[in-house]
């Protein structure tokens, strides 16, 4: 088997840029609502965050997500969804309340619902889902390189009946939700070094 190499400058990045683009990329955490501050993105960066989302390998072309942003004006609205949600799972007063503030975490606030087609038979279960969680990075990647701080959050407030027919259609689940704001303070990662390494060499079994 012969391994193609590429030309030299043939890459469309300069060699300067793609290492920026590294380093920006090493830099982005997950950041907490609490430290995150106004503004949020507005409609424009959202929707060019998903466009960059849609570069996710997406096997079949199916497109098995999208994103919805909720408004500051729809905050209470989703309030009550959530405040309800905890009521009805018998949780006490304070917990409905904390559930009830938690539709105003962050400055922007935006749904990735899912769409996952478990009848089609060239592409697996297991496949759409990765697509799912590389728009979701691709997503995040793209609100930190506008200078946006993020982090995707879940809950109980995603199985929730009554949320998931707010944002879900008929064959959608509620896959998390996506905080923004400007940060507060530089992020920093939760551990200094991996637990298990990322990468290593395969080692094939001796016949």
């Amino acid at each position: 088997m012969t391994v193609e190499t590429v030309p030299p400058g043939s890459n469309p990045l300069p060699a300067s840029a793609g290492q920026d683009l590294l380093h920006l990329l090493g830099q982005r955490y997950s950041t907490s609502p609490k430290y995150l501050a106004a503004p949020g993105p507005t409609i424009e960066e959202w929707t060019r965050a998903a466009r960059l989302a849609e570069r996710a390998p997406d096997h079949g072309a199916l497109r098995p997500f999208r994103f919805v942003v909720v408004r500051d004006d729809q905050r209470p609205a989703l309030s009550e969804l959530f405040a309800q949600g905890a009521l009805e799972r018998g949780q006490p007063p304070d917990d409905v309340e904390r559930a009830r503030a938690r539709a105003f975490n962050g400055p922007g606030l935006a749904a990735l619902v899912a769409r996952i087609c478990p009848d089609v038979p060239d592409v697996p279960v297991h496949e759409q889902w990765m697509c799912v969680g590389a728009g979701l990075m691709n997503f995040l990647n793209a609100l930190h390189g506008m200078g946006f701080a993020a982090k995707s959050l879940s809950g109980l407030s995603v199985s929730d009946e009554a949320i998931k027919a707010a944002f879900c259609g008929a064959d959608e689940s509620l896959a998390c939700w996506i905080v923004a704001g400007r940060p507060r303070q530089p992020a920093q990662p939760r551990q200094s070094e991996p637990v298990v390494p990322a990468l290593e060499t395969w080692r094939p079994t001796q016949p």
